[in-house]
């Protein structure tokens, strides 16, 4: 018997999907070395979020993504009323899944700390609580220090979150675009996916390559309420707000008008061009 909105399922699960599977790889890759590199990581993200759309778009359009809302409601017909109930769905997907993910390695994350010396809550505790938010540069399973910062300040992280999102999007546009005749049809979820593999296998090393505001800031109040308190939204000051939430909207829009501007205008009802 159906008691919720099915966009509201659509969003939670899907949302949870993606973080459930793209956080658990972080904790496999940072907690028990079961990644060997950065693409290992990146194609369970991209696998994830594939099948999050496949299970979810025909109950909520898969937005899955506050950045994808947002830049739906400016530049499409996607109603106003109800950016706020998706994002807090999707924020309330992550937030689960990173506390289910908890559940499942939270011995591994207390043998991490204790073979690492790492007090939880105290200062270089990023080194653990990065499973769960984001930071730049990416800590790597170490504390940050004055050295490592060095090769990220917030502008630079704040260029590649806006920049990321903004391929995103226009990716996402363009291949949802059914007067595209060169589309990939029934490999669209695939295709965004692998655009998220191939973004956080360029930016993770910086940033961690975030692009979605409710896959880090669920999982990051469940870091500061799981015992790292402040240090998620100390550790690179205001960036928490910047970088991982700001950047990644403003990111969207920018792709969306991209899309718009250059692609959507050009977009026509015949055969593609064959020329080079």
């Amino acid at each position: 018997m159906r008691t919720l909105p099915r966009w509201l399922v659509g969003e939670f699960w899907g949302t949870f999907l993606i973080v459930f599977f793209g956080c658990g790889s972080v904790c496999a890759s940072v907690l028990a070395g079961a990644q060997s590199g950065v693409f290992q990581v990146a194609i369970v993200w991209g696998i994830a979020i594939a099948i999050a759309i496949h299970m979810t778009s025909a109950l909520s359009g898969a937005h899955l993504n506050p950045s994808v809302t947002v830049s739906m409601a400016v530049w499409s017909d996607f109603p106003a009323g109800r950016v706020m109930p998706y994002i807090l769905a999707q924020l309330a997907g992550a937030f689960a899944a990173a506390a289910v993910l908890y559940l499942v390695f939270g011995d591994a994350l207390r043998t991490f700390e204790q073979a690492n010396g790492i007090v939880r809550g105290a200062m270089g505790s990023e080194a653990s609580a990065m499973v769960f938010g984001e930071f730049y540069p990416s800590p790597g399973g170490r504390a940050l220090t004055e050295a490592t910062r060095a090769r990220m300040g917030m502008a630079s992280a704040f260029s590649a979150e806006v920049i990321g999102t903004a391929i995103l999007l226009l990716v996402i546009c363009c291949l949802t675009d059914k007067r595209n005749k060169t589309r990939p049809r029934g490999l669209t979820a695939a295709m965004i996916g692998l655009t998220v593999t191939l973004l956080i296998s360029l930016l993770s090393p910086l940033t961690m390559a975030c692009f979605n505001p409710a896959r880090d800031l669920g999982p990051r109040i469940f870091s500061s309420l799981a015992g790292w308190g402040g240090v998620p939204f100390q550790v690179n000051g205001l960036g928490w707000l910047t970088v991982y939430i700001l950047a990644p909207i403003l990111g969207g829009l920018f792709g969306g008008w991209l899309y718009r501007s250059f692609f959507k205008p050009y977009y026509a009802d015949h055969e593609p061009c064959s020329c080079p």
